[in-house]
């Protein structure tokens, strides 16, 4: 390695000092054109070019004109200059800022090697101004701020608003300097009263960004108040969010509903402005800690574990990443799987976070699907006609492209011709689309009862769309039940315009008590669902691109409009507690990352969690009580920490938050110290999540000892001990009605080893000749009972007979040997007597006696 490290040294030095010559030779041709364009000295040449003319021989309105003239001249011709700038870095940035293979690695760090160490000095034209920044510009731009520093001295707007802007998002390369923002803006504010510059100055007050000022939340929603009676959209969320959530405020509904009314309506302007069926909208404000399973990790987080974690099997592709599945259904479908070509259809039509959306692709592979069931003239092939449905789907696709023109020309003509083989396969998108081009006449007439009949049909199917155009059709009607009805079925599948509709139905409390809160709630998530007011595009391609600075201001103007992503963010990029890798505390370069200074801030990390906190996001509620634990941006207040984490542990979804509270009861911080209860925390974090086996067993080891030791040493800390079983005091009568009720009284109500099922001759038989069979076993147990003890009456009843028969022959057989000596009593000869006495004989008054009296 350190051959190969020598051999490329030279190599190295000879590319640094070929960018050296080429970057001097460049910085030369753009001071020549500066000065052949501006002049040696650039503003004064251009300002003596301007006409001469005495103050004292004109009005105060010429004066003014020729003001504004000097004014726009100056501005264009610094944006003619910052413009090139831009270019020029943007070539720049697409040569150097993605390195592919060694070479272009070699040449990407030479590059930033060589202005690390030649490029950063100051510039050698100091002659205007001593300001710390105008120290680091480069020739061309120097002149460009100096142009535009004229011009607002003669308060022109477009040069002050631009002033702003560069040091405020540091354009066209120029450092940001938050303290010349926040003055450019005040300037501009109240000269001409821009709400824009409100808005930026509210937003400022705010978060006090670069300490450029403290943070003061009343001026910061006076300023936005004024901002957004202005019409800025972006101060009308953020005023709404401050009067829903009650910051620097008390909490005003009426207030929240009337601004993110404002903004809800401009959001639905400009979705309904697009194609029909609306504009295709992005969603980018999505959590960064979701590339990282959560705030704690995978597994450890909320929103990756419990009821959110993937649950797929070992042949599921729940846990797939995205590429691969991707290329999985591009290879089903060139072997000509018309399931996967359609899926891949969908997925480049319909475009996500991690797939730019491509309507050629998609186009061409729904035609691919369309041709494997229909041939040019419409015919249905010979072929596979289990295709029917997947080819309906396309179709209905299809006909959207050309209905709307995505990618393609539009055409009503071809977009019918597809919806109706749609509609001859079912397909719900092709009715509903058949109903808006009959509802507004898109290449039909219109045609109202026609529309509603193919709307119909796509609600029947749970097409969402279909439910909201329906819905509207009966709303016109003033049947505003059924309307409400459908629109609450749409509102199921996230639909925008459903939202829009409910929130407006509450809000006037059509047919209804007007509901505020609910009016409030929904505008909210239309205003939020499209996100034209926010900043998460620039902020998330910022992320991307490592520039942390730039994605923390634009996630700060989305949090402070109201989104929780944006909420969640800012805390994110913030927190200092990510982890504590052994290596990263050795201050050894490049394994310790130096955090910036715009990324130390405590404080506001604990303001932006509880503001996420408080729009239900758990993990934000558990790091809150983290920053109340350690006392991390403010003071130390462990029952405070005790009580975020009691939050967020309701419904068993954090076991991060259940595993705190476990280890708050045993050391009694925050809570009362009990063993106990410690033990049923660990139990619950486990049976929340699988996965924390390891910290749960450790945990409940030492918890075991802690209590075996406090109980022999008679501590005050109530120890662990064995649950004791419910004890039911029952009367008489329950105790009876319970047995009947048993199927198996002899069972324990908690044995469970016996299986009551295990003998069933016939699982899961007819219940109704089950309950014949046991009826009539019952009915034989009750009659062989009787029969018995009838048996054993009579057998009784016989053997007393018998006795008192055999008694009275003795009697008789004496009597006869007294009257006749040597002879015994003897029936006469050939006389049978048989079992029972017959009547008439003495026997039989006395067999009569006996069975009556026994």
């Amino acid at each position: 390695m350190e051959r190969i490290l020598k051999r490329l040294m030279p190599l190295l030095l000879l590319l640094c000092v070929f960018l050296s010559v080429v970057s001097a030779q460049q910085q030369d041709v753009d001071r020549l054109r500066v000065a052949q364009k501006f002049g040696e000295n650039g503003a004064e040449e251009l300002l003596s070019a301007s006409p001469s003319t005495s103050g004292a021989t004109l009005s105060k309105n010429q004066q003014a004109h020729n003001g504004d003239e000097k004014g726009r001249r100056l501005v264009q011709n610094s944006l003619s200059t910052l413009q090139k700038l831009e270019s020029s870095r943007r070539r720049r940035a697409t040569r150097f800022d993605r390195p592919s293979g060694f070479l272009g690695a070699t040449a990407y760090y030479a590059k930033e090697l060589f202005f690390f160490l030649f490029m950063n000095g100051p510039s050698h034209d100091q002659t205007r101004g001593t300001a710390k920044e105008h120290l680091r510009l480069s020739q061309p731009l120097l002149t460009a701020v100096r142009l535009l520093e004229d011009a607002a001295r003669d308060n022109n707007s477009d040069a002050i608003y631009l002033l702003g802007e560069m040091n405020f998002y540091g354009k066209y390369s120029h450092p940001r300097n938050y303290s010349e923002a926040f003055r450019r803006y005040h300037d501009l504010a109240t000269l001409t009263g821009n709400s824009t510059a409100q808005h930026m100055i509210g937003f400022m007050y705010a978060t006090g960004i670069g300490g450029a000022v403290g943070r003061d939340q009343a001026k910061a929603l006076l300023y936005h108040t004024f901002a957004a009676r202005g019409g800025d959209a972006r101060s009308e969320m953020t005023v709404a969010f401050r009067h829903h959530s009650g910051i620097a405020t008390p909490r005003n509904c009426d207030e929240a509903a009337k601004f993110y009314k404002r903004a809800a309506d401009k959001a639905i302007r400009y979705w309904r402005a697009g194609p029909p069926g609306g504009r295709a909208t992005s969603r980018h404000g999505y959590r960064l800690a979701e590339n990282e399973g959560g705030v704690y990790g995978e597994g450890a987080s909320a929103s990756s574990s419990g009821v959110n974690a993937n649950k797929g099997g070992p042949t599921s592709d729940s846990h797939a990443a995205f590429d691969d599945v991707l290329e999985y259904l591009d290879l089903m479908s060139r072997k000509g799987d018309p399931k996967a070509t359609l899926s891949l259809g969908r997925l480049y039509y319909d475009g996500s976070r991690v797939l730019k959306r491509n309507l050629r692709k998609a186009r061409s592979y729904f035609m691919a699907v369309a041709k494997q069931y229909w041939t040019r003239d419409g015919k249905v092939t010979a072929g596979d006609q289990g295709i029917e449905k997947l080819a309906g789907k396309a179709a209905g696709y299809l006909g959207r492209i050309y209905l709307r023109g995505d990618g393609v020309e539009q055409s009503f003509e071809r977009a019918l011709t597809w919806f109706k083989r749609g509609i001859a396969s079912g397909d719900s998108l092709s009715q509903n689309d058949m109903g808006l081009m009959y509802l507004h006449g898109y290449g039909v007439p219109k045609d109202a009862m026609k529309a509603a009949a193919y709307f119909k049909a796509a609600t029947d199917q749970d097409f969402a769309p279909a439910q909201v155009n329906l819905g509207a059709l009966f709303l016109d009607q003033g049947d505003v039940s059924v309307a409400t009805r459908y629109f609450d079925l749409a509102a199921r599948h996230g639909n925008i315009e459903a939202y829009y509709y409910l929130a407006e139905i509450s809000n006037q409390g059509i047919d209804r008590d007007r509901s505020c809160g609910v009016a409030t709630a929904y505008y909210k998530i239309v205003a939020e669902k499209i996100e034209i007011h926010s900043s998460f595009e620039t902020a998330n391609r910022a992320y991307e691109e490592g520039d942390l600075e730039t994605a923390l201001v634009n996630y700060m103007m989305a949090a402070e409009q109201g989104y929780e992503a944006g909420q969640a963010n800012v805390a994110y990029l913030l927190d200092e507690q990510k982890s504590r890798f052994l290596l990263g505390s050795l201050g050894i370069w490049p394994l310790s990352q130096i955090r910036a200074p715009f990324l130390r801030n405590p404080e506001l990390a604990l303001l932006y969690w509880g503001r996420s906190a408080k729009q239900l996001n758990i993990d934000s509620m558990v790091k809150m009580g983290d920053y109340y634990l350690g006392g991390i941006g403010t003071e130390a207040d462990p029952e405070k920490a005790a009580s975020c984490y009691q939050a967020a542990s309701e419904y068993q979804q954090s076991a991060q938050a259940l595993w705190n509270l476990g280890w708050m009861h045993e050391n009694g911080i925050g809570v009362e110290q009990d063993f106990h209860l410690a033990k049923r925390f660990y139990d619950l974090a486990y049976e929340t999540n699988q996965e924390a086996y390891l910290p749960v067993t450790l945990g409940l080891l030492k918890l075991r000892m802690r209590s075996f030791w406090n109980t022999i040493t008679n501590g005050r800390v109530n120890s662990i001990r064995s649950e004791p079983e419910p004890q039911k005091d029952r009367s008489f009568s329950e105790w009876v009605s319970n047995f009947f009720d048993s199927d198996y009284p002899y069972l324990r109500d908690d044995d469970d080893s016996v299986d009551t099922h295990a003998y069933d001759p016939m699982p899961g038989g007819d219940d109704y000749l089950d309950d014949i069979e046991d009826g009539i076993f019952e009915s034989l147990v009750i009659v062989g009972l009787a029969a018995v003890l009838i048996f054993l009456l009579y057998y009784r009843q016989q053997r007393q007979v018998v006795h008192a028969r055999a008694a009275r022959d003795q009697e008789a057989d004496g009597a006869n040997a007294a009257d006749q000596p040597g002879q015994g009593a003897a029936p006469p000869e050939g006389q049978e007597r048989g079992f029972f006495p017959n009547p008439g004989e003495p026997e039989f008054q006395q067999w009569i006696a006996g069975g009556i009296a026994h």
